[in-house]
């Protein structure tokens, strides 16, 4: 079936995703020390051991070679483990490096006037079905989240910024922690032991008067995201709107999902002629549910103005790439 002929059919049934298999069990963290003479013997020491592999999910032998390593101390024991974790994902990534990273996810996250667009990539579909590489993807959503709504903008109208890979490696990884995602990055590699890159990311923040239509398509639930939303294409539709309507969501979800399927490569405006399928300007194309129509005569008696929109497939790019 091809991606038009899916979203068609998620339009008729409405249903907005399309379900993605069930996640797989990650793998079993590194195991890179011997236990040393620190023995759990107390039940205090066997609770804290407990406490700190509830907390950090690090194996039984890791855990308590940081205890033994640290004295017991809960706290350094869990900063040695990560830093344990970074030296050998960063060593994983150096030997990595260079091998081809065509999967992936899309990750969507919207809070108030800000919605953020990225893309995590990875060798196998097998890997990204995996849960540590989704909340990489959550991370990484987050960092562009924060270093979106910590720009001093005074809005009058909508901004729109692209973040590439170097500048997301950089970001922080969330709102009190130390860590940047390149860390994070580190950490996943290890763990899975893929290679991985921090693709791009996309924001868009809205005044009053504006709104942010979004859609993800080949939707991968995982209920510990939140309110992230993973997939293989995502869009982005800027509208201009006079007022409130109530249809507002539902209309800004079939846009991106016309952006995801037709692929457009501008707004265009009203004015424009009619196009086939070959057509490039949003407004002019044949609208995807109702290919009789054109989306300008679809979105016009609708109150709103299509400004603006972003548009990922994962892993596009790649294949041009290798042809150079």
């Amino acid at each position: 079936m091809s991606l038009l002929q899916s979203l068609r059919l998620c339009l008729v049934t409405r249903t907005g995703s399309c379900q993605a298999a069930p996640l797989l069990q990650p793998p079993q963290p590194w195991h890179t020390f011997h236990a040393g003479p620190w023995l759990a013997s107390s039940s205090s020491s066997k609770e804290l051991l407990m406490k700190l592999r509830r907390k950090t999910g690090y194996s039984f032998v890791n855990c308590k070679k940081a205890l033994e390593t640290c004295g017991g101390d809960l706290k350094e024991a869990e900063s040695w483990l990560h830093k344990q974790a970074q030296k050998e994902g960063w060593s994983k990534a150096a030997k990595l490096h260079g091998r081809k990273t065509k999967e992936g996810l899309i990750g969507l996250l919207q809070e108030g006037n800000t919605t953020v667009l990225v893309e995590v990539n990875c060798e196998t579909d097998f890997v990204s079905k995996n849960s540590k590489f989704q909340q990489l993807v959550q991370q990484v959503a987050i960092g562009t989240l924060l270093h979106c709504q910590n720009l001093k903008d005074q809005l009058s109208t909508y901004s729109k910024g692209f973040l590439n890979s170097s500048e997301l490696s950089e970001l922080q990884a969330g709102p009190n922690t130390e860590s940047f995602l390149k860390d994070q990055l580190a950490l996943a590699i290890g763990n899975l032991g893929e290679n991985m890159i921090l693709k791009r990311a996309a924001w868009v923040k809205v005044p009053s008067g504006f709104y942010v239509g979004s859609y993800v398509h080949g939707v991968v639930h995982s209920p510990s995201l939140h309110n992230l939303v993973l997939g293989k294409y995502g869009a982005l539709v800027v509208c201009e709107a006079s007022e409130w309507k109530a249809n507002l969501q539902d209309l800004g979800r079939r846009l991106g999902q016309h952006v995801v399927g037709m692929a457009p490569l501008s707004v265009g405006s009203l004015d424009d002629e009619p196009g086939g399928e070959a057509e490039t300007k949003m407004l002019a194309q044949p609208y995807l549910l109702d290919p009789s129509i054109t989306l300008g005569q679809y979105v016009q008696p609708q109150g709103v103005s299509v400004v603006d929109f972003v548009r990922f497939e994962c892993g596009e790019g790649e294949e041009a790439a290798e042809a150079e």
